[in-house]
């Protein structure tokens, strides 16, 4: 029996239609469009990678692409989790806005237009390889595919390492480059599954790299586990940056490489405590170049301004000559690759509802922060929670405490030794519960470990970026902000119940 589509997803999907058609016959058609390589990490802070600073993690892809393109240096995921973070990217707007997508293990109502369904609209092949728009269900949302384009998945390589993905995903975009028309612009996501855990451990001890020169972040105890842990993961941020470089010599070999925007970034930060899941920086910070022969002004730049990852999606409507739709509220980033920078980038913003849920009825840790080159503040709508899920394991999908932060072995070493000296102080940093408001420091804190909410010496700063982030969510309509039901609590959860008793409270 065929499935009834509910009228209002209906009545959008026609309105989308007239868009995509009305944008095409309104825009001027160009003879050379140029085409789109994404490329996106899973789980991956900004500090880590070569042209960053990093001293020990190999990424000669992404170095290049800084090198001969844009390097940002405050660019921000607009959630620090995996599907609220596509989300965004996808449609360039705030995931407060998107309803369900807001949280991670739910779905991408099809009324919210994204830069691919456009791109295609107009003419661009699309598709995408590895994790695109995930995890979640789709079909609640009224979608029948992912909203990154066309699946391309049959290639597989044997992995240096276990708990890496099988897929070739160079080899997946090959594919799909041959069956592009000859002429045709295109659109691809190349989404890799790395550096999400989990990890072969000790892999970079074996592949011969140093522990001592790994720079432990000042978020955690300077450890032999913690320094090993995060050996482990340059090795998953190698593979990444490994499939970028073959991507873009596949790119050369076909003459293509000079018109093609190739992307480099990471949807959110590390999975680390105080890291994934997190407004701050370990959290929300992400590498990100752009390169483009053909288009960028000026090459080889650096740009300091802050930047979301929402941007993207006008910024690539816009230099493929299409219409910005309305609904999207990012800001483009044709300035900066003109090289001549406006105001629209002096703040990032970034947000959080429900990760896991890892709390009574499946609730989550509702927060709202903006970053600008100097400070980060942070409100949090519920501080009686706990940030990290509750420390008993009863109330968490997944069935471990503090579910919010993947299991790890630094995680394990701070759980185990939270009453020794010397660890305390970094436990109550990744699990303790946190204040109302949170002011930090860059420059002197770069870790963001003191916090100076209520502060009188920078009370006058506190006040001006609250008034800053409030004026953003109402003029960008966050239902918290106005006043609204805020129905993230209750929104269904399609992901993996490892405990049977887990369930999410009925809407009030």
């Amino acid at each position: 029996m065929r499935k009834k589509i509910p009228i209002q997803h209906l009545r959008f999907s026609i309105l989308a239609s007239l868009f995509i058609i009305l944008t095409i016959f309104s825009c001027p058609v160009y003879s050379e469009r140029p085409n789109i390589l994404f490329c996106i990490s899973d789980d991956q802070s900004y500090s880590h990678a070569g042209a960053n600073g990093d001293p020990v993690v190999q990424t000669p892809a992404f170095d290049r692409v800084a090198r001969e393109g844009i390097r940002f240096t405050h660019a921000f995921c607009d959630a620090p989790t995996c599907g609220p973070s596509r989300s965004a990217i996808l449609t360039g707007q705030h995931i407060w806005r998107l309803e369900e997508a807001g949280n991670i293990h739910s779905t991408l109502p099809k009324k919210f237009m994204t830069y691919t369904e456009l791109l295609q609209g107009s003419g661009y092949a699309v598709g995408y390889t590895g994790k695109g728009w995930s995890p979640g269900r789709l079909a609640a949302g009224g979608r029948e595919v992912n909203p990154a384009g066309h699946q391309f998945v049959k290639r597989k390589l044997k992995t240096p390492f276990k708990g890496m993905s099988a897929l070739d995903y160079a080899a997946n975009f090959n594919d799909f480059l041959k069956q592009v028309e000859k002429g045709q612009p295109f659109c691809f996501w190349l989404g890799t599954y790395e550096p999400h855990r989990g990890y072969d451990l000790e892999n970079g001890k074996r592949k011969g790299r140093d522990p001592a020169k790994v720079i432990v972040p000042p978020i955690f105890p300077d450890h032999p586990t913690v320094r090993s842990d995060l050996l482990d993961y340059y090795m998953e941020i190698e593979h990444f940056d490994q499939m970028v470089a073959r991507a873009m010599k596949l790119l050369k070999i076909s003459g293509q490489l000079d018109n093609t925007i190739v992307v480099v970034t990471s949807d959110h930060g590390m999975p680390f405590p105080r890291a994934k899941a997190s407004l701050y920086d370990a959290g929300s910070r992400v590498p990100l170049a752009i390169q483009w022969p053909k288009g960028i002004i000026a090459p080889g730049r650096v740009f300091d301004g802050p930047v979301n990852l929402s941007d993207l999606a006008p910024t690539f409507l816009a230099v493929t000559g299409l219409q910005v739709p309305e609904m999207m509220t990012a800001r483009s980033l044709m300035d900066v690759i003109k090289n001549s920078p406006t105001n629209n980038h002096l703040a990032a913003f970034i947000a959080m509802e429900r990760h896991d849920g890892c709390r009574e009825g499946g609730k989550g840790y509702p927060c709202r922060a903006i970053r600008t080159n100097d400070f980060l503040y942070i409100l949090n709508h519920e501080s009686g929670r706990w940030p990290a899920g509750n420390p008993n394991r009863e109330f968490c999908a997944r069935y471990i405490p503090f579910g919010e932060v993947d299991s790890s072995p630094t995680k394990t070493l701070l759980m185990e030794n939270k009453d020794k000296p010397g660890f305390k102080r970094f436990y109550d940093l990744a699990f303790a519960k946190r204040p109302s408001e949170e002011l930090y420091l860059i420059n002197k804190d770069p870790g963001q470990v003191v916090n100076l909410a209520n502060n009188q010496e920078y009370a006058a700063i506190q006040k001006k970026l609250s008034k800053q982030l409030r004026e953003r969510l109402i003029h960008t309509e966050d239902p918290r902000a106005l006043g609204l039901p805020a129905p993230w609590d209750f929104y269904p959860y399609y992901g993996l119940r490892r405990n049977k008793k887990w369930k999410v409270d009925p809407k009030p």
